[in-house]
């Protein structure tokens, strides 16, 4: 039997590294046509989310509570093999090393009335990814996803707020719990954020509060599905060692974004392009616009899952702590060709 039926990631999944030109600029190479881009430059400067829901010239910042804005210059269009950017200044700014995250949805958007809130979404049932906007009520709710499955991860803004935070679901935490992207604050307890219930394999659950749920303002939300060989949601227990703990996940993988919720400590981003060997010393943070990090080596990408390489990091490793990941994944342990992968 097939490990998978996603023999091939990058059709659904891929990190593609850039160097701004100031101008116009085609981003290609990915293999799809991207529905969700996250840019970020490897120098100073904010993280920036855009979708085709939106629009390619609608950014989002993570590590900021802005309202949605609009730059002119960001993505110009969403091409059948990556992006067009104009000549942005931090997406796009000449010079500039840059990396963009990239999903596919469906390129399409359909109507959704599973939930007492329609929605508008656009899935990737086969990579179990999802993007959903709505109208939020103000009140105790449901909104459907697409997914035919139940989302394992799920993350989004009020689009009008200035204030609001990124709220996050982890089905390792369950519906009573939450994180904020945005910040780097450990995980708290509310019922104002999913209704103390976790999301079915039609809808999410959502609570009262502005941040998920605002009466008349537009809400964007990123909802991830586990496939198997693809895509993997879990937590691990820190070691505090050198020799850290090693994670299966059942693929080579592509992509980690890693939380300690056992504490205040910031998101972090590795990723296989970045330096494309082990060990991956080159870190970004979604919660601030810092520079990427290329200190202490991290993480090593095996053909199975990833192993953590540094001890007196509490963030990455800290002893006794529950870190969550979203992992992607280059290629699969073993595809319906039954062919295995192999390690870095």
């Amino acid at each position: 039997m097939a490990y998978t039926t996603i023999n091939k990631s990058t059709e659904h999944f891929n990190t593609k590294t850039y160097t701004g030109n100031g101008s116009t600029q085609a981003i290609t190479g990915l293999g799809f046509q991207p529905d969700f881009v996250w840019t970020k430059p490897r120098v100073l400067g904010g993280h920036f989310l855009s979708d085709s829901i939106r629009g390619g010239t609608q950014i989002l910042q993570s590590g900021e509570t802005n309202a949605e804005a609009t730059r002119s210059n960001h993505i110009q269009s969403f091409d059948t093999d990556g992006y067009t950017l104009g000549a942005d200044g931090t997406s796009n700014s000449n010079g500039d090393a840059t990396v963009s995250w990239n999903w596919l949805a469906s390129n399409t958007t359909a109507s959704n009335t599973d939930g007492s809130i329609n929605s508008t979404v656009s899935v990737n049932t086969t990579a179990g990814f999802s993007i959903v906007k709505f109208t939020g009520t103000g009140a105790n709710g449901t909104v459907g996803h697409g997914l035919n499955a139940v989302p394992k991860f799920i993350f989004g803004k009020n689009r009008y707020s200035a204030t609001s935070a990124w709220p996050v679901y982890s089905s390792v935490l369950g519906g009573t719990k939450y994180l904020n992207i945005n910040t780097s604050s450990g995980e708290g307890t509310y019922s104002g954020y999913w209704n103390n219930t976790d999301p079915t394999s039609s809808v999410i659950s959502l609570g009262s509060h502005g941040d998920v749920n605002t009466d008349g303002h537009s809400h964007i939300y990123y909802c991830f599905a586990e496939k198997q060989g693809f895509s993997k949601f879990g937590y691990f227990v820190g070691n505090g060692n050198n020799d850290g703990t090693f994670v299966y996940t059942g693929f080579k993988p592509s992509f980690i974004l890693l939380k300690n919720t056992s504490v205040s400590s910031s998101w972090l981003i590795n990723d296989n392009k970045r330096p494309g060997y082990n060990a991956n010393s080159q870190t970004l943070v979604p919660n601030n616009n810092e520079a990427e990090n290329t200190g202490t080596d991290r993480t090593d990408f095996l053909s199975n899952g990833f192993k953590l390489r540094v001890g007196a990091s509490t963030a990455w490793n800290g002893n006794g702590n529950t870190i969550i990941y979203m992992a992607f994944a280059e290629a699969p342990l073993v595809g319906s060709n039954n062919i295995p992968c192999t390690a870095r």
